[in-house]
């Protein structure tokens, strides 16, 4: 029976670790991070989760919360003009609904799935030694969470890698109290150029229901204003200040808002990237990277979650069928299979933290007057490939348009 050490308890690590249990796998996952203190932390993402992401934990049984987590039935886009008035406004519903669970909520549950299913969880802090001693003890290591000097043995792939700092500046506010769109639960994207962006949606939290702000700021714009906040309520009066100025609609919906809780904030900011999938300890032991920890997309197009969990999936495909023999070619032919998936997400996104091409804003125009071409944009996000490579050239882009406006 091969032996499999995961490194990093979250979405990705767990989601693998859960799936290689299931498959008669000996499975160790290190955290340095209790389920209680994740539970009570502050929050860790903002997680919108799309159809096929969400079926692979449902091919695992993982999901747990699906009469309780209000569903995310579609998108609706506003792109506000010059003189802060909309310019573009409408929404399309997804194939199949998206969903919401707070980390806070999903993580320490499976924790505990995990020891009932006879894994093991140990709680410890993972350096490179640590890493080393996990090599020689089981037949395949693999990182999932990789900060500091994990983070560093990856080595950054530049030419996947247009971004050498970050695009925006990050916030998430958790609050009650937003009142809600009045066609179908969504997650709602504001795109004010040369500002950012801003996009909120239904979710389940710690302490029930809520919903999830999320700003987007240029740097050194009017929304990268995060710096000088210290205290929670000074948080929900920055992000509500955000709104008064720039969004006075989504200001109206906001007027009820509340905290979730002290936890339910968070700011900073990321640079985008892609790294190398193999790296070696000095031992000479290679290790496998996965999710963040080598393809760390920015939340604009809220992929984070959905990366993760597909890479989940591609990861315990490949090592079921392969068993034991986690050689470099294998590690990097495991990689390079979900790169595939990885690949148009990460090349759409990228393009999204850039100024809007001309014919992109043709295209986000013209499809609310197109509901099938409406429809394409939105399920892009469950599944990027519907928009790569097209949405990238020009000529191909009004092909696509043109094609969507024709009669059924």
């Amino acid at each position: 029976m091969s032996k499999i050490a995961i490194v990093g308890a979250g979405q990705a690590g767990l989601e693998l670790a859960l799936g290689l249990l299931q498959n008669g796998f000996e499975v160790t996952v290190v955290t340095n991070r209790t389920g209680e203190e994740i539970r009570t932390g502050r929050v860790l993402s903002s997680q919108c989760m799309f159809d096929r992401a969400l079926q692979t934990e449902r091919n695992l049984g993982l999901n747990l919360w699906d009469d309780e987590c209000p569903p995310v039935e579609g998108i609706g886009l506003v792109v506000v003009g010059p003189e802060g008035s909309t310019v573009i406004d409408w929404a399309a519903r997804l194939t199949a609904p998206a969903q919401s669970v707070d980390q806070r909520v999903k993580i320490p549950a499976w924790m505990d799935l995990l020891t009932q299913r006879g894994g093991e969880l140990r709680h410890a802090d993972a350096g490179v030694a640590e890493l080393d001693d996990l090599a020689r003890s089981h037949d395949l290591v693999v990182v999932a969470s990789g900060k500091g000097e994990i983070g560093r043995l990856f080595g950054r792939d530049e030419e996947r890698s247009p971004y050498g700092e970050p695009q925006r500046a990050l916030a998430l506010t958790y609050v009650e109290g937003y009142r809600d769109r009045d066609d179908f639960p969504a997650v709602t994207f504001n795109l004010i150029p040369g500002v950012g962006e801003y996009f909120w949606f239904p979710a389940l939290t710690t302490t029930g229901p809520c919903h999830i702000m999320v700003f987007e700021g240029i740097p050194g714009g009017p929304m990268d204003c995060w710096g000088d906040v210290s205290t929670p309520d000074e948080h929900l009066a920055r992000s509500l200040e955000i709104l008064e100025r720039h969004m006075p609609w989504e200001a109206e919906r906001a007027r009820g808002a509340r905290l979730t809780d002290p936890n339910g904030i968070l700011a900073g900011r990321l640079t985008p990237t892609v790294r190398h999938p193999v790296a070696e300890l000095p031992s000479g032991a290679p290790i496998l990277g996965m999710a963040d920890v080598v393809v760390l997309n920015d939340p604009i197009t809220g992929q984070g979650s959905n990366n993760a969990a597909k890479c989940a999936g591609h990861y315990l495909a490949s090592i079921v069928d392969r068993r034991d023999g986690f050689d470099r070619a294998w590690m990097q032919a495991t990689f390079d299979r979900y790169w595939q998936e990885a690949r148009p997400v990460t090349e759409w996104t990228n393009m999204l933290l850039a100024p809007p091409a001309e014919h992109v804003v043709e295209v986000l125009g013209a499809a609310g007057a197109i509901p099938g071409l409406a429809s394409r944009i939105v399920n892009g996000f469950d599944d990027a490939s519907n928009l790569m490579p097209w949405w990238g050239d020009a000529e191909a882009a009004r092909e696509v348009v043109a094609r969507e406006a024709q009669p059924a």
